[in-house]
């Protein structure tokens, strides 16, 4: 072998060594992050879970709704209700697919899901934590729910169905503190000029949570003048 196709071979190895110790340089064979340690997801205490998942809505309410709790399986049934209401505290995954914050440990989402919600809103949230926990990254959970839409393995959306999120004690968005207590509502999918949302001045925000991917469903929230708990909260001072 001659000295200049050395060279040129020693610099095509060199090259090669770069390229896979670079950061980045192979991303694709990177695996997508996944919920990895499950305690910081959960809570310890067992009664403190079903009384911030009851803080959802007022006690009218929540006092007759079913709660369930989180465990390393997913939602469980941890006290039955009579009324047909269903009340749970979300985690981060329960936003939209694209969301940075999908995987904050801190955040606790206190909903309480009317009959029509519990019935066709509720199977995805349950879908989405038992793959969580299972250990699916957010790519397979959204590929999973797309299929089991399409193959009508979950239910199609009711009309009417809602939630209250009005929990003083809510952790959301980065799950640094509560955002304000607001009644999200579920419609098939649409434009948000339909509901004014989002304009200067109105109480009603888009919600990233689905819209169309891949749930063919659109998320209001309209925020209200007061916490569960009848305490008020100033509408007026809240900033887009």
């Amino acid at each position: 072998m001659n000295t200049g196709a050395a060279r040129t071979i020693s610099l095509q190895l060199l090259v090669a060594f770069v390229m896979l110790s670079t950061p980045g340089a192979r991303a694709s064979d990177t695996p997508e992050p996944t919920i990895g340690a499950v305690d910081p997801y959960l809570m310890a205490d067992r009664d403190a879970e079903i009384a911030l998942a009851r803080s959802a809505a007022p006690p009218s309410i929540s006092a007759d709704a079913t709660v369930l709790v989180l465990t390393r399986h997913g939602f469980e049934t941890a006290s039955a209700g009579k009324n047909g209401w269903v009340c749970l505290v979300d985690r981060s995954w329960s936003g939209g697919f694209h969301d940075p914050g999908f995987w904050t440990p801190k955040v606790r989402g206190p909903g309480c899901f009317n009959p029509p919600a519990a019935r066709s809103i509720l199977p995805i949230t349950l879908k989405r934590a038992e793959m969580v926990m299972a250990g699916r990254s957010r790519a397979e959970i959204a590929s999973a729910i797309k299929t089991a839409l399409e193959k009508k393995e979950l239910p199609a959306l009711e009309p009417g169905a809602m939630c209250y999120m009005m929990s003083h004690d809510q952790l959301l968005g980065d799950g640094s503190g509560p955002w304000a207590p607001h009644l999200m509502f579920y419609v098939p999918q649409m434009a948000t000029a339909a509901w004014g949302s989002d304009q200067p001045g109105t109480p009603v925000f888009l919600n990233s949570q689905f819209n169309g991917a891949p749930e063919p469903v659109t998320v209001f929230m309209a925020v209200v003048n007061k916490w569960s708990d009848g305490t008020p909260f100033n509408v007026t001072k809240h900033e887009h």
